[in-house]
């Protein structure tokens, strides 16, 4: 796992990347939260897609919805990036449509992406 904090628009954005999957369940996403924010002292967190559990992207398990109502309930913005061609399920990419027009969670192609887009709201 690398992580890089980058400042863009006075706002300090924590870029995760790594090759296996760290948020597998609510708590790993917690633990996720909990050291980026206060070690790092980061409210917005950007993570490559493979950082995240394959269950994630499968809506029925549920753990999407439960994984990023923490995100969004200990008020912290969150960004995954990637490749997301890949995924065919009609109700995903709705879901990530839909969270694209919001101002919390986001889905983008390239860490740069999820930088701006962060960093904006």
């Amino acid at each position: 796992m690398t992580q890089q904090i980058i400042k863009q628009n006075g706002r300090l954005i924590a870029v995760v990347q790594s090759d296996a999957p760290l948020i597998r369940d609510v708590s790993s996403a917690l633990d996720l939260i909990a050291s980026i924010r206060y070690a790092a002292d980061c409210d917005r967190i950007a993570v490559n897609k493979q950082a995240l559990s394959e269950d994630f992207f499968t809506l029925s398990t549920c753990l999407a919805g439960e994984i990023l109502q923490h995100f969004i309930n200990y008020q912290v913005k969150f960004a995954v990036f990637g490749d997301f061609s890949g995924y065919t399920s009609k109700p995903l990419r709705d879901f990530i449509r839909e969270s694209n027009r919001g101002g919390d969670i986001f889905f983008t192609d390239t860490a740069e992406q999820a930088v701006e887009r962060l960093a904006a709201h």
